[in-house]
């Protein structure tokens, strides 16, 4: 089984930089309080190909995660796969960006959620509890944007 969770937000800041700002994973932690470290791999400017590591915290316990990205359409389109096999993973995830006439952004998220092994049974709470938070995630993102990025 899998499944997809979205969520939409309106971030007061430039298409360009809230998508540098997204593109950077090692932003993650500032609106992603289940991402306990992150690193760039290599430590150079995002591109397709790059990976991103990350030591992550679901229900109680710790995994490793790797996610590559797979394109990278500045300022408007990010996909990434997620290549490490854990439970439930990230198949497919991605931000979609659209400049707004006032000169904000906004920022579509999404994920596939799919389960492997005994994940086939824990992904639909995963999904559950990932479209409960969906719009918390977003507002949280848009808060660490405009927290990071100076007003123009």
């Amino acid at each position: 089984m899998s499944g997809q969770f979205e969520t939409n937000v309106e971030i007061d800041r430039p298409v360009e930089e809230v998508f540098a700002f997204l593109a950077d994973g090692r932003n993650d932690p500032q609106f992603s309080p289940r991402v306990l470290k992150i690193e760039r791999v290599p430590d150079a400017p995002t591109t397709v190909g790059t990976v991103f590591r990350s030591t992550v915290k679901d229900a109680g316990m710790k995994s490793a995660r790797e996610f590559r990205i797979t394109t990278l359409e500045a300022p408007v389109r990010m996909r990434w796969a997620e290549m490490s096999k854990n439970t439930v993973m990230a198949r497919e995830g991605g931000y979609d960006l659209e400049a707004l006439p006032d000169g904000g952004t906004r920022v579509r998220l999404f994920n596939v959620l799919e389960g492997r092994g005994v994940g086939k049974l824990l992904v639909g709470l995963a999904l559950a509890a990932a479209r409960k938070d969906a719009d918390g995630f977003g507002a949280r993102i848009k808060a660490a944007a405009e927290a990071a990025i100076a007003p123009r």
